[in-house]
């Protein structure tokens, strides 16, 4: 019987090329672009790659996971299409989904005009409006399509003159912008979700263009959403615990070390 000289060859799946996450500068581009053109899920375009979360986990945010007052974040629910029904469930209960993320000042000012871009929307809408606590509606007040999100999320970046990547690649991007942000480093280790500071520090290095940074902080800034001194205090109040938060932990971490 004749050998299948072919037989002990293996023949490997060529792998798929990821594109690699956006630059900072490019991250910074696309939120611009978004922000200037007074588009509706600029808030959501602004948390994934700033605190890192997925597509469902983002449309899936109601207003009670989020406190405006003390500038933090609970990752509670996710929203998903599953076998033609959309499904607003509950995150999976983990040590990471249940953590509470700080928000920096760029989320915070995002979802202040989010929020009163929301409550515009629905009187424009009268009697046509679904009511719900979800942060990210359509006009109309029902829930964002994940498929829908995707298209508008490509076609800002076509917008922006940037590289299209899928929603989720942009997530790689969460510890540069954070450096860039001048976030502090154990308020990011909070956002990344790191167990240990030097693995932080170890991605905490990119250094952006002062321009880039200038550009970044600008979104930062009060932009709507109630009184200007109201806001500014609000995000001063959040920001002094977070920051006494991290300060508490840096020495704790000096008096277990010595």
């Amino acid at each position: 019987m004749g050998q299948n000289v072919a037989q002990p060859v293996k023949v490997e799946r060529a792998r798929r090329k990821r594109p690699e996450p956006w630059s900072v500068e490019e991250a910074c581009s696309f939120l611009e672009s978004a922000q200037l053109r007074h588009d509706y899920l600029y808030c959501a375009y602004a948390l994934i790659p700033v605190l890192g979360l997925r597509k469902g986990e983002v449309l899936g945010l109601t207003w009670s996971d989020v406190n405006l007052e003390a500038g933090e974040l609970h990752i509670r629910h996710q929203l998903q299409r599953v076998r033609r029904r959309l499904l607003h469930t509950d995150t999976p209960k983990t040590e990471a989904s249940e953590a509470v993320l700080p928000l920096p000042d760029i989320c915070l000012t995002a979802l202040r005009l989010r929020q009163k871009e929301q409550q515009a929307a629905k009187e424009r809408a009268e009697d046509l409006w679904t009511e719900s606590d979800m942060v990210f509606t359509t006009r109309y007040g029902t829930p964002v399509e994940p498929r829908n999100f995707t298209r508008e999320f490509d076609r800002r970046c076509e917008r922006a003159g940037v590289r299209r990547i899928r929603v989720h690649d942009t997530r790689h991007t969460c510890a540069s912008l954070l450096a860039a942000l001048d976030v502090h480093p154990r308020i990011a280790m909070q956002i990344l979700r790191h167990s240990e500071i030097a693995v932080t520090m170890e991605v905490y290095t990119h250094v952006p263009s002062a321009d880039t940074r200038r550009a970044l902080r600008k979104l930062g800034k009060a932009l709507g959403g109630g009184s200007k001194q109201k806001k500014e205090g609000q995000g001063k109040k959040g920001k002094r615990k977070q920051q006494k938060r991290a300060e508490e932990q840096t020495a704790e971490d000096g008096r277990q070390e010595s």
